[in-house]
């Protein structure tokens, strides 16, 4: 008995590395896309010229890339999502427990996706629909639209333009739709166009000046 129990001791230690790898489950390309097809897990994800693509129902721990599109399909989660060059999509009912970020790339959330740490870019729109961040917005030249129903902790930040950023005169503009919140200051260290609903709840503004709106739209 005790013999038999060192072998199967010997092969549970034999097999970690083994356990380990499958548990890892990082997917790491160069060139071309990566997906995680729907309902599976795995690490962390990544490309460097390629999209990343996460099923419906999937889990990841972070999922990035650099040149390249992520997105996230409905009810799939994350630790983290960031692309450099390139969109991000996050389905709905996603869940993105810490930073969501891109540099030039709109960010997109549907209804009922969550971010529990930051959302941010330097140019391109961002967009909730229905959805939930809970780390403030910000971006230098892109447009912020907070739709119906939304909700923001940390509010949101529109920083001023340095660098290989000031080619961008145009003013971004800000949407704060129907029955949208958005808690903590709404800072714009740049001129914005600031719409918010008559029906929306939000914090503190610095730097612009809020143009009521009633209906869906402005």
């Amino acid at each position: 008995m005790h013999r038999i129990s060192t072998i199967l001791l010997l092969c549970t230690f034999a097999l970690l590395p083994a356990l380990a790898v499958a548990r890892d489950g990082d997917i790491d390309k160069v060139n071309g896309a990566v997906r995680v097809e729907a309902g599976q897990q795995a690490g962390d994800v990544s490309s460097v010229n390629g999209a990343v693509h996460v099923g419906d129902g999937a889990t990841v721990r972070k999922a990035g890339t650099v040149n390249g599109a992520v997105e996230l399909g409905d009810r799939a989660q994350a630790t983290a999502v960031d692309t450099v060059n390139g969109s991000i999509t996050l389905g709905e009912a996603s869940k993105v427990s810490g930073d969501v970020s891109a540099v030039n790339g709109s960010i997109r959330l549907a209804r009922g996706a969550e971010v529990g740490g930051k959302l941010g870019n330097v140019n391109g729109a961002i967009v909730l629909d229905a959805a939930h961040v809970a780390g403030g917005l910000a971006t230098v030249s892109g447009d912020i639209s907070v739709g119906e129903n939304s909700r923001v902790e940390g509010g949101i930040l529109i920083d001023k333009q340095n660098g290989w950023f000031n080619f961008n005169s145009r003013k971004p503009v800000v949407v704060i739709g129907p029955h949208a919140v958005v808690q903590g200051t709404l800072e714009f260290r740049r001129e914005v166009e600031l719409k918010v609903s008559d029906s929306a709840q939000i914090g503190p503004v610095k730097g612009a000046t809020v143009e009521k709106f009633s209906g869906a739209t402005p």
